[in-house]
């Protein structure tokens, strides 16, 4: 298996994996292959701030990703290029799950947001998932809160 860093090449299999990953009801309301297109048009606006990784069991067989937001925060005194980063949207084919796939992409997701200079990488998980970032060194922290729309 070898994970990296996706490129353009990668689209038709990010949007694959993407819309596998949507529930019944959003799979419903386009195709893969008309979401290629928004993916692409989408990824193009985004592209300073959003890396995809992809695991690869051969060159033409991607059966994972994770996608990396890196967020730019306020400078401060003697620091002013500080950076924040979010692992997004991980998701492995179900036939590959439990290989240790997820666990790869989001170490290196997170390996390459440290070396980019991010003081943080965050996960929102769904409660399944939480043992796996666990072990990969992620923890609760009482100071990140969030607030949801009325």
């Amino acid at each position: 298996m070898d994970i990296c860093i996706a490129g353009q090449a990668d689209l038709e299999h990010l949007a694959r994996l993407l819309w596998l990953n949507a529930a019944p009801d959003e799979q419903a309301k386009q195709s893969v292959d008309s979401f290629v297109v928004d993916l692409a048009a989408w990824w193009t606006e985004h592209d300073d701030s959003h890396l995809a990784f992809v695991a690869r069991l051969t060159e033409s067989e991607v059966v994972g990703m994770a996608w990396l937001a890196l967020v730019p925060r306020a400078p401060r005194p003697g620091t002013t290029s500080r950076r924040s980063a979010d692992i997004q949207s991980v998701f492995v084919v179900p036939e590959q799950r439990g290989n240790g796939i997820g666990s790869a992409l989001v170490q290196a997701a997170s390996e390459h947001a440290f070396r980019l200079g991010a003081s943080r990488v965050t996960v929102h998980s769904g409660r399944k998932a939480v043992p796996v970032y666990e072990r990969l060194g992620f923890a609760s922290s009482r100071q990140l809160l969030q607030r949801e729309p009325e």
